[in-house]
């Protein structure tokens, strides 16, 4: 154990004496050190005896004198299990504890939540989360509240409606005391978060898939239907690319929004007047929609309006959630949400458990990586 370890245990040891218990964030800080480096010393000092540790809390230990009373002089306590001893699929994460912020567990992300889960507490380490909403600011405030419970590394999945931060946006997410990674996000070059590693569907080739399907299948007009979401910009991408590529007739623009934001009606609306459009006067014959449940609200309408499904207008939805669940199961683009979140915990596990986390600030010496995961086509008749 080289000085510095020794003086900082020693430190932390005499504090806690004098204190009783500290939080961990708290003697973080204190101390000007990261809550990873710390949080492996408080591993030694328990495994010695020389602390107790809960979640988020260390204390003294105290022993009872033989006439009676307690002391905070060190006790036998249970020992850990040297790290040889441990099941090998821990990989030396156990006792880690990670934090996950996404904006919901339901629909797309419960996936995402239930593939990081699995990994984490394959190698022994545990899962908290915390939720946002979508709302403004809330995904800094639960990142804050996940570190201050002691959380040693971060997934992170912030409010950013275009899936990448605007012009001075996040720039947070690059100065987090804990190694983090983002999840279904991704930061532009030149952007502090672009230096994080990152794990992400690669929705771009998801839309450039259904369209060359739908080549392939005799169509030369496609149009692409998507509400304003963080996956847009990227489908949007990629659907152009390959109309661009394959040398397609390009669909009708879509006509301008007018002033002021439209309620979730009104856009619906809005789609469903495109697309009778497209087709009618527009030449289109096929189109890629996002998602499935506007999808599934949206054919029965356009058939009332005398578009046939699909004989006029092939449909191919992203995100097949619930697409094989509409009356004629639709063919769907897939991301691979559950790993996805498996991928993200993986490698952020691994950056916490690196030699060179074990006893510095920095996570591991290993290249940033950025990972993009290919959606997978699903062709139903």
């Amino acid at each position: 154990m080289r000085p510095h370890v020794d003086q900082r245990q020693a430190q932390v040891l005499a504090l806690v004496r004098a204190r009783g218990s500290v939080r961990v964030a708290d003697l973080a800080r204190e101390l000007g050190v990261s809550p990873v480096t710390l949080r492996r010393d408080i591993e030694a000092m328990a495994a010695r005896g020389e602390i107790h540790r809960m979640h988020g809390v260390i204390s003294r230990v105290e022993t009872v004198r033989p006439g009676g009373g307690a002391s905070a002089t060190r006790a036998a306590v249970p020992v850990a299990a040297p790290a040889g001893d441990r099941p090998a699929a821990s990989a030396g994460a156990v006792g880690l504890v990670i934090g996950m912020v996404v904006p919901t567990t339901e629909y797309y992300y419960a996936d995402v939540v239930r593939g990081a889960r699995e990994v984490v507490e394959a190698r022994g380490a545990r899962l908290t989360v915390g939720l946002t909403r979508y709302l403004p600011g809330e995904d800094r405030t639960q990142a804050d509240r996940l570190l201050s419970t002691g959380a040693d590394g971060l997934l992170l999945t912030p409010n950013w409606d275009a899936g990448s931060p605007g012009p001075g946006e996040g720039a947070w997410t690059a100065e987090l005391p804990v190694p983090t990674v983002l999840v279904e996000r991704w930061a532009p070059p030149g952007h502090p978060a672009a230096a994080l590693d990152r794990v992400a569907s690669d929705h771009a080739h998801g839309a450039a898939t259904a369209v060359q399907h739908l080549v392939e299948r005799g169509h030369r007009r496609i149009a692409l239907a998507s509400r304003a979401t963080p996956t847009t910009p990227r489908l949007r991408a990629g659907y152009e690319a390959a109309v661009a590529a394959l040398g397609l007739e390009p669909a009708p623009p879509w006509p301008p929004a007018g002033p002021g934001p439209l309620s979730d009606a009104d856009l619906f609306a809005r789609t469903l007047d495109y697309l009778c459009e497209a087709v009618t006067a527009g030449g289109v014959s096929a189109a890629l929609i996002h998602s499935d449940t506007d999808a599934i609200m949206l054919i029965p309408r356009l058939q009332a309006r005398g578009v046939r499904v699909p004989e006029d207008l092939a449909v191919i939805t992203y995100d097949d959630e619930v697409a094989e669940l509409a009356d004629v199961p639709l063919s769907a683009v897939a991301p691979a949400k559950r790993e996805v979140g498996a991928r993200a915990a993986g490698l952020l596990l691994d950056r916490l458990t690196a030699p060179g986390a074990s006893d510095g600030d920095s996570a591991g010496d290993g290249p940033r990586q950025h990972v993009e995961l290919l959606p997978r086509l699903t062709i139903r008749s």
